[in-house]
């Protein structure tokens, strides 16, 4: 169904590592676990709880091991208890750092939720940015059946470990985690910006900030 460009491969760390991508359609966790698998890293994503109940794609999620979040709720934190226990066995882990498929009404990356810098620094793995660009002619936001017909163009580009080196010896409260998250968004939207072709927006999108 997709016609597929990588790049930025070599940035695929053995081990324990963190894909952070954007989000700009239900199908990027396919597109984000075929770039990865394609290159030998077999990953589980977190993703949100309730497309683990969409038929079909719910049952792959689930027996590949993927790893709900439950967000807003008291289980909120077990999906990050589960990646740690999945990095600290040598495994990858990929997460969308915005939560939720982009609000942008360009598609452009968003302010990012800040437990994936958290889960880096707790952990110490390399925190790949990945920037993708074409799921969302593959199943459009709001749609749920793919339109598969002409193959979709998919582009998929990682990018190096996001350094975080000077945030490591700072005590982890809400400053140190909104720079981290900050500094990845900023990286995810220029790789999206190269996916595109085109000249990525001076701020990020914050839907908090909107109507």
């Amino acid at each position: 169904m997709t016609r597929r460009h990588w790049a930025g491969t070599e940035h695929l760390p053995q081990g324990a590592f963190i894909a952070a991508a954007n989000h700009v359609s239900y199908a990027d966790p396919l597109t984000l676990l075929h770039f990865l698998i394609d290159h030998g890293h077999y990953a589980k994503i977190l993703a949100k709880h309730t497309l683990f109940d969409v038929p079909g794609l719910g049952h792959l999620l689930r027996s590949t091991g993927m790893i709900p979040v439950y967000r807003g709720t008291d289980r909120a934190s077990g999906a990050l208890h589960q990646a740690e226990a999945r990095l600290a066995v040598g495994e990858g882990v990929a997460v969308f750092p915005e939560g939720t498929v982009t609000r942008d009404p360009d598609l452009w990356p968003m302010v990012a939720k800040t437990g994936v810098v958290r889960l880096a620094l707790a952990t110490g793995a390399p925190l790949i940015p990945v920037g993708q660009w074409g799921a969302h002619e593959l199943l459009p936001q709001g749609a749920w059946l793919p339109r598969p017909i002409p193959r979709k163009p998919i582009t998929v580009i990682a990018g190096p470990p996001i350094d975080l080196s000077d945030l490591r010896d700072e005590p982890m409260g809400a400053e140190v985690l909104r720079e981290g998250s900050r500094r990845l968004m900023v990286t995810i939207t220029g790789l999206v910006a190269r996916a595109r072709g085109e000249d990525a927006p001076a701020e990020l999108f914050d839907p908090r900030q909107t109507g």
